[in-house]
């Protein structure tokens, strides 16, 4: 089974992103050894950099020798889902490692966390709030795991 790791900042505090999240977490957990670690947000008296810096010590003291950290972050690559789903194939082949996919909190993630990650990846050019990213990573993970067995859940554009 392969290991999947998330690191998040803070908690989905709206309930429909919350009920929705967990409704994916539930699914990937029957394919994954899944692992969720949510790191506590900064405060929101800080200065963005501020924050985002105090986040990223967060996320970075999350992280363990063996992960390989994947960035959420709007400059990063875009992919196809199935593309999504052939490089996360690749990266879990190796059992020794962990794939660790990295969401950060309302200001993105810090730079040192940026320069740690190994891969970066783009969910949209637009903008979601960090719950809904969430979401829709979630989501694309669950994606990923229908399209690698084959399952009907993904559906092939007909052209």
């Amino acid at each position: 089974m392969i290991q999947l790791k998330i690191i998040a900042v803070g908690k989905i505090k709206e309930r429909f992103w919350a009920d929705a999240a967990e409704h994916y977490i539930t699914r990937l957990k029957r394919s994954y050894k899944f692992q969720e670690i949510i790191v506590k947000d900064g405060n929101a008296k800080m200065k963005p950099l501020e924050r985002n810096n105090d986040e990223g010590k967060r996320i970075l003291a999350a992280l363990a020798p063996t992960d390989i950290p994947i960035c959420m972050d709007e400059h990063g690559k875009t992919y196809t889902s199935v593309k999504f789903s052939q490089m996360l194939e690749r990266i879990g082949m190796d059992n020794n490692r962990t794939p660790t996919l990295i969401i950060g909190g309302a200001y993105g993630l810090s730079q040192d966390v940026l320069k740690k990650c190994q891969y970066k990846i783009s969910l949209s050019p637009m903008t979601f709030t960090h719950e809904m990213a969430r979401v829709v990573l979630y989501e694309q993970l669950y994606r990923a795991d229908a399209i690698l067995r084959g399952s009907p859940y993904h559906h092939i554009a007909v052209k």
